[in-house]
């Protein structure tokens, strides 16, 4: 493990234990858990599907999905959030496979899915058009990757400054939709439709400035 994999590695996991006080980590609100299993109705299939949630956090989405019968697995570099996931979805009494992994390059082997989803994770890879690349590989045929992304007005934890040298990944701070559109785009055979979040503060436990929205692309 390289010195930087390891400070990201504590910083998430540091992050764990309060991750979900943030509406749309924890989507303890009823509005807001709503309006995000809304949104991921409108995206994954309607019968159930094999779904790869890479950064899945402490699980709050892979949560929603399995509760809509998808077969989940989530990936996330922090054992913490790990762990939370796994609680959080068994609590609840449903199943889920969550794994410790980079999500440049997530745990699975050969695996192929039906849909990969990931949200607020781009700006923080060394190399985020090559994590694209792979994701898209990890789709089978007809899937579906999407992307909820945004640029962001602060881009680490709260009063926590993110790891050293954070600004000089490729995407710190977030990525804009139409560039993130350039990135998607020749990977999945121009497939590609973006829908503006922004605008529906239900989504974020308030109302927002920043660019907010989903990417979803058609392999």
């Amino acid at each position: 493990m390289t010195d930087r994999h390891a400070l990201i590695t504590a910083y998430w996991d540091a992050a764990a234990a309060s991750f979900d006080d943030e509406p749309d980590h924890g989507l303890r609100a009823a509005r807001t858990r709503a309006a995000w299993a809304r949104l991921l109705r409108s995206w994954m299939p309607s019968e159930p599907a094999d779904v790869l949630d890479i950064g899945c956090g402490t699980g709050s989405l892979s949560l929603l999905l399995a509760e809509d019968g998808h077969r989940v697995t989530g990936v996330d570099l922090a054992p913490r959030m790990v762990e939370r996931a796994r609680a959080k979805v068994a609590a609840a009494g449903r199943s889920g496979r969550f794994l410790v992994g980079d999500a440049m390059e997530p745990p699975t082997g050969q695996e192929r899915f039906d849909a990969v989803l990931c949200r607020h994770l781009v700006w923080t890879l060394p190399d985020p058009r090559a994590a694209l690349r792979n994701w898209v590989d990890r789709l089978r045929p007809g899937g579906r990757l999407v992307l909820i992304e945004g640029r962001w007005r602060e881009a680490g934890r709260r009063g926590v400054p993110y790891v050293a040298g954070a600004e000089a990944l490729p995407w710190s701070g977030g990525i804009g939709a139409a560039e993130l559109a350039a990135a998607v785009g020749p990977l999945v055979g121009g497939g590609v439709r973006v829908e503006p979040l922004g605008d529906e503060p239900e989504l974020w436990g308030g109302p927002v400035a920043d660019e907010r929205y989903a990417l979803i692309a058609d392999v």
